[in-house]
């Protein structure tokens, strides 16, 4: 891969996806999402701070955008680890099914598969815990900054488990335990807490 894809504009990463190109598919779309719903977290921050409404809130408000901003670096960054490990699990699915080594060369490729999507759900988990306090801090004005942060969140949460599983699926259950384990505590921990975010900030708007 000669350019990273997280380097393309939005027109050329929606083009090449949409085309038959192996990368990105649902792993690089989960990590820009999450790094999308990260970046929304950041602007309630950024136009939170400095305001006398807020002063209580300024070192907290300091602290989640610097952790927002090395969050969205490392999902931009999964982006490329993903694609860069697709292309030896579409290799090692090639090997012949009689060849003596397949399942070895095979596993550990769906093995290395399953790290950028662990690395961008440990982030994205970062990222719905700032939007949560985000939502208490952050200007009042930007709620729905906030709840549209949340359920981007939400949404890259679940497609990054997605590019897990299905790695994960075949592999021996010792490995697979060890790596799905992980993934639903994730899942079930992160979700319902982007989820109420979000019903937090509609209910608020809706009055």
């Amino acid at each position: 891969m000669s350019e990273q894809l997280s380097n393309k504009t939005c027109i050329e990463f929606t083009e090449v996806l949409a085309s038959k190109a192996p990368v990105p598919g649902g792993g690089g779309v989960a990590a820009l999402v999450g790094a999308l719903g990260s970046a929304l977290c950041s602007m309630v921050g950024n136009y939170t701070t400095g305001k006398k409404k807020y002063a209580c809130y300024e070192e907290d408000i300091q602290r989640m955008l610097k952790e927002g901003e090395e969050i969205q670096k490392n999902l931009l960054a999964c982006i490329d680890k993903d694609a860069q490990a697709f292309e030896p699990l579409s290799k090692a699915y090639a090997i012949p099914k009689d060849a003596p080594n397949r399942q070895e060369i095979l596993d550990q490729a769906s093995v290395d598969a399953c790290q950028a999507p662990l690395e961008m759900m440990r982030n994205i988990c970062r990222s719905i815990d700032l939007l949560e306090e985000m939502h208490i801090k952050g200007s009042v004005m930007l709620a729905s900054d906030v709840g549209c942060g949340a359920l981007c969140s939400r949404a890259a949460l679940e497609c990054a488990s997605m590019n897990i599983f299905i790695n994960t699926k075949y592999l021996p259950e010792k490995i697979k335990q060890s790596l799905e384990e992980e993934t639903i505590q994730m899942l079930d921990t992160y979700i319902p807490k982007a989820e109420e975010t979000a019903k937090l900030v509609m209910a608020k708007l809706r009055g």
